[in-house]
């Protein structure tokens, strides 16, 4: 199996109900984002590009890809980042990882994994969330998940489950029939940095 998700990014209205659903599920620490929205216009968040009355602006939400041919798994000295073959998910082993930051550093997609310098802190005093996501630590790497705990209980990943605008999907690459293979047969499509050799598992539809 190969997991992934397919954006429209004519759908999505920049509006990070995603970023909001990936934080609340997965109890991410304060100041942290698993997955955000980018503004694909202007120099500043919202703004398009152009003068009126020629303008335009479209969202392209970041996280990460869930490379098939994952870079960041590629320097792991530890085997704390691993790519699932019996999904496809790159997931993190929270556990063993030593902290070097060495996926940080050869994955191309910037800004999608993030650090924790300190004990994570958090703006309620109690977990929120899935019961069954892994307890944030001190000095590990952090990434999206594509909500492998909701996956294991047949859920898609929050970020989905949540959109307003109806712009993502989820599922099997590798299943011909899949909404997502469909989707990419059908529809032009757009891949983040195809020259790297990753092979990514998100898609945007534009």
């Amino acid at each position: 199996m190969q997991y992934g998700m397919v954006i429209d990014t004519k759908r999505c209205v920049g509006c990070n109900a995603c970023t909001l659903a990936c934080k609340m599920v997965n109890n991410i620490p304060d100041n942290v984002f698993w997955t955000r929205a980018l503004t694909v216009g202007g120099d500043m968040p919202d703004i398009p590009s152009g003068v009126y009355p020629d303008v335009s602006m479209k969202y392209v939400t970041v996280s990460c890809q869930h490379c098939e041919n994952p870079a960041c798994a590629k320097v792991c000295p530890v085997g704390a980042t691993y790519r699932d073959e019996s999904t496809g998910i790159v997931r993190q082993d929270y556990d063993k990882c030593i902290g070097c930051r060495m996926c940080m550093a050869a994955c191309p997609y910037t800004g999608v994994r993030s650090f924790n310098w300190e004990e994570p802190k958090y703006a309620v005093d109690h977990a929120i969330g899935d019961a069954d996501i892994p307890k944030h630590q001190k000095h590990v790497v952090e990434k999206c998940t594509f909500c492998y705990q909701r996956q294991a209980r047949g859920e898609v990943p929050a970020c989905m489950d949540l959109c307003p605008a109806r712009a993502r999907h989820y599922g099997d690459f590798d299943d011909p029939d899949s909404e997502v293979s469909q989707l990419i047969r059908e529809r032009e499509y757009m891949q983040l940095l195809p020259e790297m050799g990753t092979s990514p598992s998100v898609y945007y539809l534009v």
